[in-house]
């Protein structure tokens, strides 16, 4: 996992993430967090990940249509599909999906997007933050938990 300043900072091209107070408020409030693109595979970075963010208490739900299970529970091929809103969307896909993402979440009413380090869309990050959004870009949602002393809402 690749190691990034402390500060939240500048993801790109006009968007900047919120601050690291704003990251801690919020993720303490999250309960369910599906995550897009997770793998059931113990070797990728999204099944580290959402193992982790289990482990810190959170309802994970798998999003990812190539899959039937992951970490133990039933995967969902799209957004659409889920049972409930989730409190917060992972992203783990190719930084060209994210426009599509941001649409299906805005559509959804999800309140919070989290893309993944390396998952990169300003406009599509502004679009959904112009929509009420908390989104945070090119981060670890694992790894800033862990550095905030963050666990999932009671």
């Amino acid at each position: 996992v690749r190691r990034r300043s402390g500060a939240a900072g500048v993801s790109g091209a006009g968007f900047v993430n919120p601050g690291l107070d704003a990251i801690g408020a919020r993720l303490a409030r999250v309960r369910s967090i599906a995550v897009l693109g997770l793998s059931d595979s113990p070797g990728r970075p999204s099944y580290g990940v959402a193992l982790g963010l289990q482990g810190l208490g959170y309802r994970i739900v798998p999003v990812n249509p190539r899959i039937r299970h992951a970490l133990g529970l039933p995967a969902y091929a799209s957004l659409d599909e889920l049972p409930a809103v989730p409190d917060l969307v992972d992203v783990f896909r190719a930084s060209e999906h994210v426009a599509g993402i941001v649409d299906d979440c805005i559509r959804l009413g999800v309140p919070a997007l989290w893309l993944q380090d390396g998952v990169i869309d300003a406009a599509a990050a502004r679009r959904a933050q112009a929509a009420g959004i908390f989104v945070v870009m090119d981060r670890c949602l694992w790894r800033d938990c862990v550095q905030l002393g963050v666990r999932a809402a009671r």
